[in-house]
């Protein structure tokens, strides 16, 4: 019979060209950037929006601030190493207790005293011209402990002499009258506050006597140079530490509402740059139908919406740092923003560019392809 020959079997491979994955994605954030340019009216609206809520959760976050610095700085202006207040005592610099005068020189006898003296602090209602305000009058003697660093004009000499903090508003040479006692300005300090923005008013023991105490020798509590060993029964000493730690926790309420508030203002700030996200994609719905029809996955257009979302919220947290500096001075109250309220501001806006941006990934990853080709 004759043999069938037979071509010998031949394996044909067909190679496929791999997919640029990277060149891919830089085509995707160059189309959103281009999309950012267009869209630019809506973006500079989105960005000043969300820009205005970051600035008030950094002003807010200077509020906290403020008010734990103001108490801070009124303790520390004392140049005290302890308080010496009676047993069972509050321990706010506003609230000191009562104690008759007699008690610096017990104090001032004890082991570990270095030197003693007595100190008032009240807040008191004040007029300045036709206007009422507010101060908190601090009494001591006019060297030593108690007395504080002038930024213009000198130290309290004697009784009607007065050093004041600038907020009260009044230079050196101006009057003021509490309690029918009329003090006339020698000096000023900066930043010494309490209470929200109430200024410091320093005065001689004899003047804060007299407003409080009807002229009877009584003091709110004696300050002391070097710690007390031991001290007289029914005194308690207390470190600047717990003096502060005291007169903020009666600010807690106040704090607890301003922290809750700027949490809001974050949310508000998501909601502000998830609008803008999701009206763009909806006007974006043929270009993500032609992305996908030329092979871009879901997480390829989902990058591409975090990137325009995170761009307007950097941007809008950039302008929120020049805003809160300069709107600063606007209110009543020490707002001082702390630095690490400028390192965490970058990164809220980050998370929340992402947080936003989800507001959109579904109309994106839905987007038929078909729709590329469609008249």
């Amino acid at each position: 019979m004759p043999v069938e020959h037979r071509a010998p079997e031949t394996t044909v491979s067909y190679a496929f060209e791999p997919v640029d994955t990277t060149r891919r994605t830089v085509g995707i954030l160059g189309i959103t950037l281009q999309d950012l340019r267009f869209r630019a009216r809506q973006f500079l609206i989105a960005v000043i929006g969300a820009g205005l809520v970051f600035a008030m959760g950094l002003l807010l976050s200077g509020m906290v601030a403020g008010l734990g610095n103001e108490i801070a700085q009124t303790v520390g202006a004392a140049r005290a190493d302890s308080w010496v207040l009676s047993t069972g005592a509050s321990g706010r610099v506003d609230a000191l207790s009562t104690m008759p005068s007699s008690t610096v020189s017990a104090v001032a006898r004890e082991p570990g005293v270095v030197r003693a003296q007595p100190i008032i602090v009240v807040p008191e209602a004040t007029r300045v011209g036709t206007v009422t305000d507010s101060v908190v009058l601090i009494g001591g003697r006019s060297e030593g402990l108690g007395t504080t660093v002038l930024t213009a004009g000198r130290g309290v000499r004697g009784n009607g002499d007065a050093v004041v903090d600038a907020r009260l508003g009044l230079g050196v040479g101006g009057h003021f009258t509490v309690a029918g006692l009329t003090f006339r300005v020698v000096g000023t300090v900066a930043g010494k506050t309490l209470l929200g923005g109430q200024p410091d008013a320093y005065v001689t023991l004899h003047d804060a006597q007299a407003v409080l105490y009807g002229g009877r020798p009584l003091i709110g509590a004696v300050i002391t140079s070097g710690t007390p060993r031991r001290l007289p029964p029914g005194l308690s000493a207390y470190s600047n530490q717990q003096i502060e730690t005291a007169s903020l926790d009666q600010m807690a309420p106040v704090v607890s509402s301003i922290s809750n508030s700027r949490a809001f203002m974050w949310v508000i700030a998501v909601f502000i740059v998830a609008a803008l996200v999701y009206v763009t994609a909806l006007e974006r719905t043929r270009d993500f139908a032609v992305l996908k029809a030329l092979g871009a996955s879901s997480a390829m257009l989902f990058a591409g919406l975090v990137v325009q979302a995170v761009l307007v919220s950097l941007a809008a947290a950039a302008m929120a740092a020049l805003i809160a500096n300069l709107m600063k001075g606007l209110f009543a109250q020490p707002v001082d923003i702390p630095t690490s309220a400028f390192v965490v501001l970058p990164v809220t806006a980050l998370v929340v560019g992402i947080i936003a941006s989800l507001a959109a990934l579904r109309r994106a990853v839905s987007a038929d392809p078909a729709i590329a080709f469609a008249g």
